[in-house]
């Protein structure tokens, strides 16, 4: 078998922002699609998040920001995972994020980011390229 173990995800929803109902969709699509999926719930801090992360032992962080405070946050999460040794995982997610800023947070080592009305299909496929192209070197 070319895929020897499953993708482990860690969908995280950072801030005070409340709305969780698209974190829950794609987390729901992720684990449809074979992925091992951890969902962190509300209200996670930054640390909170990169702290889940390290010891669930995960390939991908997919965070869900709505708040409009991605310009901290991600920046702020990848920090974090590149302090905590953890910068093998995927930092990616999706939210209300201007082109302008996803150019700017790719730049800074973020992977994709996905707006409103994106099929789950695409951040799953996305995810399991990335995942394959990681473990194929």
């Amino acid at each position: 078998m070319s895929e020897e173990r499953k993708i482990r995800i860690l969908v995280a929803k950072p801030g005070l922002d409340g709305h969780d109902r698209g974190a829950k969709v794609i987390a729901s699509a992720f684990r449809d699609a074979g992925l091992e999926v951890i969902y962190t719930g509300l209200h996670q801090t930054p640390e909170m998040i990169v702290s889940a992360a390290v010891q669930e032992d995960v390939d991908v962080v997919a965070m869900s920001v709505l708040s409009g405070a991605h310009m901290t946050l991600f920046p702020r999460v990848k920090k974090l995972l590149d302090e905590a040794g953890a910068d093998h995982v995927l930092l990616t997610g999706g939210g209300i994020i201007p082109e302008d800023d996803v150019a700017a947070l790719e730049a800074q080592g973020v992977g994709r980011l996905f707006g409103p009305g994106t099929p789950t299909s695409a951040a799953i496929e996305y995810v399991k390229e990335w995942f394959s192209a990681q473990n194929t070197a």
